[in-house]
């Protein structure tokens, strides 16, 4: 790997250097700003009155987003695993309406596929500083996925039970007119949403409801609890390197080899091996 090749590689995919840290900054900025300017073309006032700034400013945003595409592919050792990997094909898809806008008749209706970049944000998480809370918080929320699950599966027993209850209370005459429609109350007024489109009319109905609402916010407090105890229990790494040879990106600090393929992480050993 030449010198330009390796250097253009720690400032892409590292973010424990400088100018690694900087690049992903900039990264940052430019793919908010490009989500704001889609957000702003969907009003349409504004895409009345400002559509040629907008689709100027579109298509500088999509040639640096495309020159920084290229570039990954061309400093990575297997450019086919980049494109099939998470970021690869979210890049990819924030490119191409841009492109299709002009090919198809119609295309700019693909508008909604630029929002993907808004995904792109999670290579905040490649920031020194976002480095461990990122890791801190994914690990912890997948350390607690039984339990999640578990409690997930309670709460969906619980409304279905509440839900053929307040069927059999409240009957077809109070707008319960079958089981999955009490269901979805049940669901509703657990998660303390209250859409209001429907309420209980008898007064054993109301009180149950009252019951539930309560439950409601015990129910809430569960999955913080289950989380927040992987969060105190568990420690992270800080690592930000990734493998140029198969994208894996989670490393202790102290590696030298992806914990993967083997490969060795660090260029300027490589140079003396």
């Amino acid at each position: 790997m030449s010198n330009l090749r390796k250097r253009l590689y720690e400032i892409i995919f590292e973010a424990d250097t400088r100018a690694g840290r900087i690049f992903n900054e900039v990264l940052l900025s430019i793919i908010l700003f490009s989500v704001v300017l889609v957000m702003l073309e969907s009003v349409q006032s504004i895409r009345i009155r400002f559509l040629r700034p907008l689709r100027i400013l579109e298509w500088i945003i999509t040639v640096v987003f495309t020159v920084e595409y290229i570039t990954r592919l061309r400093v990575v050792d297997k450019p086919v695993k980049y494109m099939l990997s998470f970021y690869g094909v979210i890049d990819l898809l924030a490119l191409l309406p841009t492109y299709l806008d002009v090919i198809l008749t119609g295309g700019h209706s693909l508008i909604v596929l630029r929002l993907f970049r808004v995904l792109r944000v999670f290579r905040i998480l490649k920031l020194s500083q976002y480095s461990y809370a990122g890791k801190l918080l994914t690990k912890a929320m997948w350390d607690s996925r039984q339990k999640i699950s578990v409690f997930v599966f309670f709460v969906l027993l619980l409304a279905v039970i509440i839900g053929t209850i307040m069927y059999l209370i409240e009957g077809e005459k109070n707008g319960f007119t079958s089981i999955p429609i009490g269901i979805y109350w049940a669901i509703v007024t657990l998660t303390t949403v209250g859409y209001g489109d429907l309420s209980p009319a008898t007064g054993l109905g109301q009180f149950f409801s009252s019951i539930v609402m309560i439950l409601g916010y015990a129910i809430i407090a569960v999955p913080t609890g289950i989380v927040t105890a992987a969060l105190i229990t568990r420690k992270h790494d800080t690592n930000t390197q990734v493998c140029s040879n198969c994208m894996f990106d989670k490393h202790d600090d102290d590696a030298t080899y992806c914990k993967r393929c083997g490969s060795l992480l660090d260029f300027n050993k490589k140079d003396h091996i």
